[in-house]
């Protein structure tokens, strides 16, 4: 049974709508991502489930109760922010025990509350130091303790990690996540970092335009998806158009080169479609100056540039019919040079098939999240 639920949320700014009626189900202590570039509506969203701002319509459920006119501070919710929002005069402890002694908890109950929290996020030991005394991770840490100080029933999360530099975000995601599944507290969680929110979530839904695009487990988000706008959002992506020419055997037709694919199988012939292909399922190779054969899904190119990622280096390959990117060994790589001839094999298993009415991209967003 769905413990969070938005039912049919719109919200319209003046001439700019922030959401089109998005639904959501969330079961109790699970971690769901909301996702999408700046503008998509996914702070609107949170804000409304915050209780900062009200719905033009639809309605929002916890634990089975309406909280859509319950004011923000009835809602038992925890809100993390992007920009810490610290008390400046207060300590880590005093900033961390600030809700608790607003809903009038015993001082003594408090103290061990604080110490206990500021232990969880590895804070024990920084409880009389002021926010300017502390690192902006700290800083963050401090905001989820007092967040979770007043045992909220959702977890709110704007955000949090942008302001922070990259070693530092991705230890931070990890105690967060660590932190939610330790409590079992059910989180919402606004983000634009892709990997960030495939690396922390139960669940992930991919935003824009006010309207959620796909919304599934991170693993299926990445190998199945729905929209060209989700392919190229959550990952790269290469996009080949194609023309179904054998739906029986999975044949199409890319600017001349047959290709062979499970995902075409039953489709009906003269469909135009889209083919998804990720980086790393091509396999490339040297050219060996023959023609490719019409059945091998073989695509030439040449190999334009390198982009160095550690263990993994993206080529570039510029080819007749289409420009791809591959990711490979960065060894592997170092064999294909810049200006080498290759065939890249597209993988008859690995590629995922849209048809071209479906791959339309949604028009570009209007300002960013109100």
């Amino acid at each position: 049974m769905a413990y969070l639920e938005l039912r049919e949320l719109r919200r319209s700014f003046g001439p700019v709508v922030a959401l089109q009626g998005i639904n959501i189900e969330l079961g109790q202590g699970e971690f769901l991502s909301l996702l999408g570039p700046s503008g998509c509506g996914k702070t609107t969203a949170l804000r409304l489930v915050a209780g900062f701002d009200r719905p033009d319509s639809g309605s929002i459920v916890v634990d089975g109760k309406d909280v859509t006119r319950v004011s923000p501070n009835k809602r038992d919710m925890g809100m993390v922010f992007q920009a810490y929002s610290l008390f400046p005069n207060m300590t880590a402890a005093q900033n961390v025990e600030f809700g608790l002694k607003i809903r009038g908890r015993k001082r003594g109950d408090r103290q061990g509350r604080v110490q206990e929290l500021l232990e969880l996020v590895g804070l024990g030991h920084a409880g009389d130091r002021y926010p300017w005394q502390l690192s902006g991770g700290m800083q963050q840490r401090v905001a989820l303790a007092r967040a979770l100080a007043i045992e909220p029933r959702v977890l709110l999360l704007d955000e949090p990690l942008s302001a922070l530099d990259a070693k530092v975000r991705v230890q931070l995601r990890e105690e967060i996540r660590r932190i939610q599944l330790e409590l079992g507290i059910t989180t919402l969680y606004v983000t634009h970092d892709q990997e960030e929110a495939l690396a922390v979530s139960d669940h992930v839904a991919v935003m824009w335009g006010g309207r959620i695009e796909q919304m599934g487990k991170p693993a299926e988000m990445y190998s199945a998806p729905a929209t060209p706008f989700v392919a190229e959002f959550i990952g790269t992506m290469n996009r080949l158009e194609a023309t179904v020419v054998d739906g029986s055997s999975g044949e199409v037709d890319h600017r001349g080169v047959r290709l062979m694919l499970e995902s075409a199988r039953g489709r009906p012939n003269g469909e135009r479609v889209l083919v998804l292909v990720r980086p790393e399922a091509l396999e490339v190779e040297a050219a060996n100056g023959a023609a490719p054969s019409a059945d091998g899904n073989m695509l030439s190119g040449e190999v334009i540039t390198h982009t160095f990622l550690g263990p993994v280096t993206r080529l570039k390959v510029v080819g007749a019919t289409s420009d791809l990117i591959a990711d490979m060994s960065t060894a592997r790589a170092a064999t294909l040079p810049p200006g080498q001839k290759v065939m890249a094999k597209v993988p008859v298993g690995d590629a995922r098939l849209l048809t071209l009415t479906d791959a339309a991209v949604p028009a570009a967003p209007g300002p960013d999240d109100q």
